[in-house]
């Protein structure tokens, strides 16, 4: 495996740079998008290694690598799939391994969306 080294990017114009810290600062360090209805399905995902459902609308997102702590943002939304029906989501609790939440209308939502920032 290689390893790159470097202070700043750029793309090819050289007019945009970013720095590494940047970049990795400002990343997404774990996201998931799942079907909250019946049982529980994850379609696609980023550092969860799987979703509990803990009762109607309460889910706890597990990730495969843990945080230091529980010091992150996390954020998301809930539907049912029509455009009447998005709704936030409601943080219970903050952990270093998982993030529990509510559907904040209280109801198993076809397509959830959890984006963790660190």
């Amino acid at each position: 495996m290689s390893t790159l080294r470097c202070t700043n990017l750029q793309d090819t114009s050289g007019g945009n740079s970013l720095t590494t810290a940047q970049i990795y600062n400002g990343a997404c360090k774990a996201w998931v998008n799942f079907n909250g209805t019946g049982t529980v399905a994850i379609r696609t995902q980023f550092n969860v290694s799987s979703i509990t459902d803990n009762g109607t609308g309460d889910y706890t997102v597990n990730f495969t690598t843990a945080f230091a702590d529980a010091n992150y943002s996390a954020t998301g939304a809930c539907s049912d799939g029509t455009a009447a029906s998005v709704f936030a989501v409601s943080p219970i609790t903050y952990a270093s391994g998982s993030f529990r939440f509510t559907c904040w209308s209280g109801y198993d939502g076809q397509f959830q969306n959890i984006a963790i920032f660190r």
